[in-house]
């Protein structure tokens, strides 16, 4: 990407919400920049110009993305007390049960996967910085000796998977409370867990 997508201009940070909301509802595969440019109201000059080329824009869209993930994961950690695993958990999953975020979660999903099968390309360590991500806030999440255990980590990294086990589940079936049916009942294992210190 150019330089001045470090300091966006008005234009440029205008563009791109466009582009994210086009991303929505359309997806990441595929996307052309010339139709995309059409329903923005831009052009694809000006696209290269302000994202360097398709790959450029197509890293500012995930980045776009990744603060939106990064937002709720903030209010995550925005507790005086660590919230405990099983309760993190709870209002992660409630987040990502939500209709209201299937368009974001579905674009998430593609970018995953597509960072698993093209890890040079443009989607390059997204999916590793998404698993980092989460578990860095689940372990701000546990109390401190639990966090610092090999046994935390496992949970944590446990509790991550069927999270995201859960969510991929929802996205292709829609059937939100048997999925939820099914979180609910990990987390109540969960909070039943006692993870030793070693």
């Amino acid at each position: 990407m150019p330089p001045s997508t470090a300091n966006p201009s008005p234009r440029q940070t205008e563009l791109l919400e466009a582009a994210y909301r086009y991303a929505l509802a359309h997806g990441l595969a595929g996307m052309s920049l010339r139709p995309l440019a059409d329903a923005i109201g831009s052009s694809t000059r000006v696209l290269m110009f302000l994202f360097g080329n398709k790959d450029g824009l197509l890293q500012a869209l995930l980045q776009r993305a990744r603060a939106e993930e990064l937002a709720l994961l903030d209010e995550l950690r925005g507790h005086e007390q660590p919230l405990g695993l099983a309760s993190a958990a709870e209002s992660v999953w409630a987040w990502l049960a939500a209709d209201s975020h299937r368009p974001l979660l579905r674009l998430w999903a593609e970018a995953y996967t597509r960072s698993l099968v093209e890890p040079d390309g443009p989607w390059a360590g997204f999916a590793r910085n998404t698993v980092d991500d989460w578990l860095a806030v689940l372990a701000d999440c546990q109390p401190r000796a639990e966090r610092n255990s090999a046994a935390g980590t496992a949970l944590r990294t446990l509790t991550l998977a069927v999270l995201r086990g859960a969510l991929l589940d929802l996205l292709a079936t829609d059937d939100e409370r048997r999925v939820t049916a099914a979180v609910d009942q990990q987390l109540a294992l969960l909070r039943g867990a006692r993870p030793g210190h070693r």
